[in-house]
């Protein structure tokens, strides 16, 4: 039988979607070819906004379309969060929460060999709480060879107060340091260049297991490869100088950060429960721009939370714009169902208002970028070829994550090269 499997949201996603695709290969599946029909459509969803969930239910609509026989599978935070109205949604078969999403390819096999005797009106619902699970289970992807995305802890115990992830994820866990390393040599031989280190607080890797973020880097930076590693977002009272320090010694780390900054207002960084100030965050900046010059620095960015005044939004804006980072990764805020922030006595932003403060700090973005493009133009760096073709030409990113292209060459795919940008 063959499948085809979708996914929406982060890159923990990605990594989650890939293990159930590996164990659907164990059990004797294959992928369906592009344009082939599939017997078996998986969705691995993202319910961070109410964006998100849009953006679920008409992925499920269009690969409905697309695939009318199949047996349609939903999981993903989406799934976890609002179950019941994703079951009711025309073509979903079968919905799996959080937990139950790492043995779906074993429910996926029971649900095909009795699909025929099923008649109800409501796609069966497998959820449980997964703020009581402390499993960790470990998960990369391995479609694409050349960049390999690694979970290594999963989870939030932070609750800040407009955020649902701890409600879909769960409470902080990760694997041992040993097992991850383990998981780290498979994706190397696996054929991964770039393996990507990721998670839902991934600073908080190892608390509950006596260990800590920072001797995992040390570990994986010591295996003996040729590998590049990426550290995905990492929140800045997690972010210590010592980590910042060891990625510009490190044989195997690129110069390169994501850094969830929220708002650059300490009255809003207050009202969202953050445990950090802009004054740290800054200082963590500093301290990256002191070591690495020419690290690529990114950064999250919400927009409209309730409580967020005029005078705190520009508050936010005049610090970013201060900020040496190279991108801002901007959100704009929705209402979710069980969060702190419904309860709050604090204003509310008006959507259009919320609209209007998202363009302003996308133009602020969009001027970083290109303000850091031309600063890395003429320095030399190492490159890594992807194998995507797009109109003749190959693309590939510096280890400070700069997109260049060149003509397209088949044997430079998932090959570094030193290069002048």
């Amino acid at each position: 039988m063959t499948f085809s499997f979708h996914t929406l949201g982060c890159k923990l996603n990605f990594a989650e979607s890939s293990d159930i695709c590996r164990q659907l290969c164990e059990r004797g599946f294959n992928k369906a070819q592009a344009g082939e029909m599939a017997d078996v459509v998986l969705l691995n969803t993202c319910s961070v906004t109410d964006v998100a969930d849009h953006k679920g239910r008409q992925a499920i609509h269009r690969l409905h379309r697309l695939h009318p026989s199949a047996l349609f599978v939903v999981t993903g935070c989406y799934a976890q969060l609002k179950p019941a109205e994703v079951a009711l949604i025309d073509g979903v078969d079968l919905v799996l929460g959080a937990a139950e999403k790492a043995d779906a390819a074993q429910r996926i096999v029971d649900m095909l060999g009795h699909r025929s005797a099923i008649q109800e009106q409501r796609a069966p619902i497998f959820t449980s709480d997964i703020r009581s699970s402390a499993v960790f289970h470990p998960a990369r992807s391995f479609d694409d060879r050349t960049r390999c995305f690694l979970k290594v802890q999963d989870g939030c115990d932070y609750f800040c107060t407009y955020c649902t992830i701890p409600l879909a994820r769960g409470i902080s866990r990760s694997a041992t340091i040993s097992d991850t390393v383990d998981e780290v040599k498979k994706a190397i031989d696996e054929g991964a260049k770039e393996i990507v280190i990721t998670g839902v607080n991934t600073g908080d890797f190892g608390r509950r297991n006596g260990e800590n973020f920072m001797q995992l880097l040390q570990a994986i930076d010591s295996v003996d490869a040729d590998v590049r590693y990426r550290i995905s977002s990492v929140e800045p009272n997690l972010l210590t100088d010592e980590i910042i320090d060891f990625v510009a010694m490190s044989r195997h780390f690129a110069p390169h950060f994501h850094i969830p900054l929220q708002s650059g207002s300490n009255a809003v960084l207050k009202i969202m429960h953050r445990r950090y100030t802009s004054e740290l965050f800054a200082q963590k900046v500093a301290k990256i721009r002191s070591v690495l010059p020419f690290a690529f620095i990114g950064v999250d960015v919400i927009v409209g939370v309730r409580g967020e005044t005029d005078q705190y939004f520009e508050e936010s804006r005049k610090f970013i714009e201060g900020l040496p980072v190279s991108q801002l990764h901007v959100f704009t805020y929705s209402e979710r169902t069980g969060t702190a922030m419904l309860d709050m006595p604090t204003c509310v932003v008006p959507h259009a208002e919320r609209k209007r403060r998202s363009e302003i700090l996308h133009e602020v973005s969009s001027k970083k970028l290109a303000d850091f493009y031309a600063a890395n133009s003429g320095c030399n760096a190492t490159v890594l070829w992807e194998a995507k073709r797009d109109k003749g030409l190959m693309a590939g990113f510096t280890e400070n994550y700069v997109r260049v292209t060149r003509p397209y060459d088949k044997k430079r795919v998932n090959t570094f090269e030193q290069i002048t940008i």
